[in-house]
């Protein structure tokens, strides 16, 4: 999922509905959703952060940010990130953005706020870096497999799947090469997939037309590719 231009410039968004299904998830009961932002997939930019509190608070949510560049912003990361409703990760580079995580010890407490229940969400690189790993332009524009995720969900992922034309056939190539794991998702752009603990509980749309996928490879070798039903947003 992503922000939609609202029209007056590229920094002037609207938030798609995704982030109020989050806070649904998160059942606040009605009361002012918290929502921290992580920007580090982008370098943690300003211009990114400020779109962000301008579209989210727009919709009444009490917004947040954790920068880590050039140092953290605040004093106990780990208080302020058990504090939130949900935790949404912004797009980049997923492969800089994971590094910089594990030398703050970010994927301890992020994983502690998962179990807490805490929802943990993201787009592109805020998306593949829950999973085993996907395709990435991380290193280059030639999309490259990035497999140094957090791997708390056990798959491969496809993020921008009907955006790019690289995107669909790199990921079948990958997986099935065994760069990938043998069990994955993929998503185009405006479809997001639902995970309950590790369990695929659902895959959402924010526009017609977006699908989710879900790809095996075979005891052959062949990667078989199998549409989700979609719940539209």
């Amino acid at each position: 999922m992503v922000f939609r231009g609202a029209g007056a410039g590229p920094y002037d968004w609207q938030a798609p509905p995704v982030y109020r299904y989050a806070a649904e998830l998160a059942g606040t009961g009605g009361r002012r959703p918290k929502l921290c932002y992580l920007g580090q997939a982008d370098g943690d930019s300003m211009n990114s952060r400020a779109a962000f509190y301008a579209a989210l608070s727009a919709e009444g949510f009490a917004v947040s940010h954790l920068a880590l560049f050039p140092m953290p912003n605040h004093r106990d990361v780990r208080r302020h990130l058990l504090e939130q409703d949900v935790i949404w990760v912004g797009g980049g580079s997923v492969a800089n953005m994971v590094a910089v995580w594990r030398v703050h010890g970010l994927p301890e407490i992020l994983h502690e706020a998962w179990q807490a229940g805490v929802v943990l969400g993201g787009v592109s690189a805020g998306s593949i870096c829950w999973t085993l790993g996907g395709t990435t332009d991380s290193f280059g524009r030639d999309l490259r497999a990035f497999t140094g995720g957090l791997g708390w969900l056990p798959y491969a992922n496809g993020v921008h799947y009907d955006a790019e034309e690289q995107r669909r056939p790199q990921m079948h190539r990958l997986m099935r090469e065994g760069v990938l794991a043998p069990h994955g998702y993929a998503t185009d752009n405006g479809a997001g997939l639902v995970f309950r603990g590790t369990t695929l509980a659902g895959a959402i749309t924010d526009r017609d037309g977006a699908g989710a996928y879900e790809l095996h490879r075979t005891d052959t070798g062949d990667v078989t590719e199998t549409p989700l039903p979609t719940t539209r947003i």
